[in-house]
């Protein structure tokens, strides 16, 4: 009679033993699991209401996606960026659409950011307002910069870039104050090859324009809207030379495309039937051109500047250090005249330079 309770109190023994020993290696497992997916989710996945929070900056992801990387305006964005990344010790990963009517291409770009699980996107926006709502939403989510062009939506965390209002009225400005407005009835002509219709600020640089222009001698005869290509640029300074014969065209403004391209061809003409080449932003090919004389005038809004100053913005956000919301560099008028003031370095990528994609830590 006595070993019945001995052998009921080993078999409770036993029991307790084996169930705390369950519940031990249960909870080291539930504790093993919430650091592996607190340390591998991006910063945005755990944040607690605080403007930003990423550990360190060695374990940041930056996710950029751009309109394209044809041409020296935006290699030179991504010099500046890939550089300043490499700096500050984080991750870039950088996607291009291909081209301003890539746009849903863009998009699922964006969507490959989240996959890649970006702290942070900053988004070389194709168009102004067709993503907008959807950008809007997105912030929610991940903290998005606008970058360059600019998003008509005001609801992303913060930008960096120039208006492109401001890069057509800058240009307009430098032609009103060449030539003022006047009584006369005898204005000077100015064709107008801003790039895509919809992309890339088009609309918002020709609106400036037009508005600088109003008390100058100059007005616009001609507006044709193109990709941002050799091909299609060709054909419309083409086009737009055979309305204009016999010296009735006194410049030729727009993209840094179309300007390099409208050296060549306007060569062919006799000299004195040359109309003058402005561009409204800069590329390597446009500064040779001024550093020739070929080019009058260009604009710079500091394209390595732009791009540093762009990840700067992220990263600090990030950091929770103190950030400007929207900012953007100084916008520079280049002419001959100039260029020995020019800070080329903080514009151009260097002339060897070929697109980075992807910079780790």
């Amino acid at each position: 009679m006595t070993k019945q309770p001995l052998r009921a109190n080993i078999t409770y023994s036993v029991v307790t033993f084996i169930v705390k020993s369950i519940m031990k290696s249960l909870f080291l497992f539930i504790t093993l699991l919430f650091i592996t997916l607190r340390f591998s989710l991006p910063a945005w996945a755990t944040d607690n209401g605080s403007k930003g929070s990423v550990q360190s900056q060695d374990t940041m992801r930056l996710c950029a996606v751009y309109p394209h990387l044809k041409d020296s305006y935006w290699l030179s964005i991504n010099f500046g960026m890939t550089e300043r990344a490499k700096q500050r010790g984080i991750s870039l990963k950088v996607l291009e659409a291909g081209g301003y009517q890539n746009r849903h291409e863009q998009w699922a770009q964006i969507q490959q950011c989240l996959t890649w699980q970006a702290d942070a996107i900053l988004v070389g926006a194709i168009y102004y307002d067709q993503f907008s709502s959807k950008l809007t939403t997105l912030n929610n989510t991940v903290p998005l910069f606008g970058l360059v062009n600019e998003i008509s939506t005001p609801n992303l965390t913060a930008s960096t870039g120039v208006s492109w209002y401001q890069m057509g009225e800058n240009l307009g400005q430098y032609l009103s104050r060449k030539h003022p407005k006047t009584a006369s009835n005898t204005k000077l002509k100015l064709a107008w090859l801003p790039g895509p219709k919809s992309g890339g600020g088009s609309e918002q640089a020709t609106q400036g324009l037009k508005d600088a222009l109003i008390n100058s001698d100059v007005e616009i005869v001609s507006i044709k809207h193109g990709l941002n290509n050799k091909m299609r640029q060709f054909s419309l300074i083409n086009e737009t030379l055979a309305e204009f014969k016999d010296n009735e065209l006194d410049y030729l403004a727009g993209n840094a495309i179309m300007a390099e391209m409208a050296i060549n061809e306007l060569g062919k003409l006799e000299k004195n039937k040359r109309p003058q080449i402005v561009s409204h932003y800069l590329s390597h090919g446009v500064y040779r051109g001024i550093k020739r004389g070929k080019i009058l005038m260009a604009n710079s809004d500091q394209m390595v500047l732009q791009g540093a100053m762009a990840i700067d913005q992220a990263v600090d956000y990030l950091l929770t250090k103190t950030y400007i919301s929207n900012q953007g560099p100084e916008i520079l008028t280049v002419t001959k005249d100039l260029l020995t003031q020019f800070p080329t370095a903080q514009s151009l990528s260097p002339s060897n330079f070929k697109p980075i994609y992807s910079v780790n830590p």
